[in-house]
């Protein structure tokens, strides 16, 4: 943790050495005024020579001047070197996490990687300013201290040396509870961050189901849970002032009795008492200095480790040595393919819609599929495609369909068997080459804020005006566009809030036209649409790009029954591939899908219902 830490402060360097440089200097001279203190007290003051007084008067006010100066310059300096740190730090996780597969994302959580990329280098930034100077100043100033007090008088320095136990002591028992204390801070920061996350992303529907009492009882939990956390940190805190100030107290009156009776014996001197006095609260307070340090360095200490497992994280996902760097052509293969979720948990709240319902669960325990088949998204998946070709890929909610796609650019790797793309195997290529010949609009897609040709260029970012207006008509998006009043000039909310979800899914498919790809997927990227656009993008995608290979995958058989061929998927596996006629010869699970939305107009999902109980099928929502 500490190598991959210190390797980020690179250009801070220089600033990272001045600043302890700098702030010893100026301890230096802080704790040597005390003693220029004593002896303008007895040989100016007390013998009344004021030529005397004048000359260490003047000598303490220039060493308070150079020592202001030194402090000045030691924080600057560290300023500079705790946020260049702080942003180099970001900078790191946050090329590392772009590096990142679909699992690395699904085991940190997005909400974990927010906390660690603001809360976790807050605190390291703070440390590391705190180390700079604190850490050099406490130890430094306190070392000093005791040798001067030493040389002003031994049998007094017995006085603080006791304190100097007693405090010790009591402020490592306070540490050593308070340290423990702060590491589950951070995990409880991780549950806030997801609740504002989730809540600010799902507003709409939160207010349309009026569950904001809901969200906020949710919220207030994970709150209350921070809350009650620091204040058992805080109460054990603020234990160092009461036993700091008895220590104080109690070395006052001490020094004041013995030094008083060493004065009138005539083996101490008036200043000689009053820079001990000043020695003494020196060492205590550099004492405390320590004490808050420690609890800072272990709280620090969680975060630099939470930190660093980004930094150093090798994604599951990387590109091969002597990768391929360019795609052929836009034929696929599937060999006797498996995939399974690393952490099932994780991957069920990433995407409900593939493995969270209970029908679907239910379906696939029933289904006379061995117990390693229930635990796996795809199973024994095999299939070729040619490039060119357009395949409709039609299943059930939790079927395998998105997982399926995922393949095939490499969102995933598979846990078993081979996913090939021109020939080759997904794991020769280069990720980019890939990524850029297979060009997938998901079901989840994004706008991000600014115009709409800054949208459309994410697919290309030479591409002219003229090509976003072509990727556009293809998408049938054009007609939309030119009736916004600054045309392909208008502006883009973030998140896309500003237009409707039809029209937002014509400008992805849009975006991902702009690729020119190899093989371009649509993962269920027409649900918003109407039927009439679904058809005409359809019609275009097959009429004006003829060589790419188009994968649709759909839950309306109306949006696949053109398509060359069609893949059916039921429990994650392939339960028939072909055309729609042959399909409805022979592949019942097709055909039942047919007649249900024949019947019903509705989708795939719609054959559950006949699995219900007869009180739900008549109660229903009426």
């Amino acid at each position: 943790m500490i190598k991959t830490l210190a390797r980020q402060v690179k250009e801070y360097t220089r600033a990272s050495v001045l600043t302890p440089v700098f702030t010893s200097l100026e301890v230096v001279l802080d704790v040597l005024i005390p003693w220029v203190t004593a002896s303008l007290i007895d040989k100016g003051i007390m013998a009344g020579d004021m030529q005397q007084v004048f000359r260490y008067g003047a000598m303490m006010l220039g060493m308070a001047m150079v020592s202001l100066c030194l402090g000045i310059v030691a924080g600057r300096c560290s300023a500079v070197a705790s946020t260049g740190f702080a942003a180099n730090l970001r900078k790191a996780m946050y090329r590392n996490i772009q590096t990142f597969s679909f699992a690395d994302i699904d085991r940190f959580s997005t909400p974990g990687l927010v906390t660690r990329m603001t809360t976790d280098v807050n605190n390291l930034q703070n440390a590391y300013q705190q180390i700079l100077r604190v850490t050099v100043r406490a130890p430094f100033r306190l070392l000093l201290s005791i040798v001067m007090c030493l040389l002003i008088d031994a049998r007094l320095s017995v006085i603080f040396i006791v304190a100097l136990l007693i405090l010790g002591t009591s402020l490592f028992s306070i540490i050593t509870r308070v340290s423990r204390l702060f590491a589950k801070v951070f995990e409880q920061y991780d549950a806030v961050n997801q609740s504002v996350q989730e809540n600010v992303q799902a507003i709409r529907v939160v207010k349309a189901f009026v569950r904001e009492d809901y969200e906020n009882r949710k919220f207030s939990k994970a709150v209350d849970g921070l809350y009650h956390l620091y204040v058992r940190a805080e109460r054990l805190m603020a234990l160092n002032h009461p036993v700091m100030n008895m220590v104080v107290y109690g070395c006052m009156i001490a020094l004041s009795w013995w030094g008083a009776h060493f004065i009138v014996g005539g083996t101490l001197t008036t200043g000689e008492l009053t820079s001990l006095f000043t020695y003494v609260m020196s060492i205590l307070q550099a004492l405390m200095m320590l004490s808050m340090i420690f609890v800072m360095l272990t709280q620090s200490a969680a975060s630099g480790r939470r930190v660093a497992e980004i930094i150093d994280h090798v994604a599951d996902i990387r590109n091969p040595e002597n990768a391929v760097g360019e795609v052929t052509d836009g034929s696929l293969e599937f060999r006797n393919v498996r995939f399974d979720y690393k952490d099932a948990s994780t991957a069920e709240n990433r995407n409900a819609g593939e493995k969270g319902t209970l029908i679907a669960r239910m379906a696939s325990f029933f289904s006379p599929a061995t117990a390693e088949h229930r635990r796996s998204a795809l199973y024994n998946v095999s299939f070729c495609i040619g490039s060119g070709e357009a395949i409709g890929v039609i299943g059930g909610t939790g079927s395998g369909k998105s997982t399926l796609v995922n393949l095939v650019s490499r969102l995933y790797d598979v846990s078993q068997g081979e996913v090939l793309v021109g020939g080759r195997n997904v794991k020769e290529y280069d990720l980019v080459a890939l990524r850029n010949a297979v060009s997938v609009v998901l079901q989840q897609n994004t706008l991000f804020s600014g115009t709409i040709l800054e949208n459309l260029r994410w697919g290309n970012p030479s591409a002219t005006e003229e090509d976003c207006r072509r990727a556009c008509q293809l998408a049938c998006a054009d007609e939309f566009i030119m009736q916004m009043p600054d045309g392909y000039s208008s502006r883009i909310e973030q998140g896309g809030t500003n237009v409707s979800g039809g029209q937002k899914q014509r400008l992805c498919i849009a975006r991902a036209l702009l690729k020119t790809p190899r093989v371009l997927v649509l993962d269920d990227s027409t649900s918003a649409c109407d039927n009439q656009t679904d058809a005409r993008i359809r019609h275009a995608l097959r009429n004006d790009l003829p060589a790419m290979t188009k994968l649709i995958i759909s839950q309306r058989i109306s949006s696949v029954k053109d398509c060359d061929r069609i893949i059916v998927m039921d429990n994650g596996m392939v339960t028939g591939f072909d055309t729609h006629e042959a399909l409805l010869r022979s592949n019942a699970i097709y055909r039942e899908i047919y007649a249900i939305q024949n019947e019903s107009q509705g989708d795939f999902d719609v054959r559950h219902a006949s699995h219900c109980a007869p009180s739900e099928q008549k109660g229903g929502l009426a």
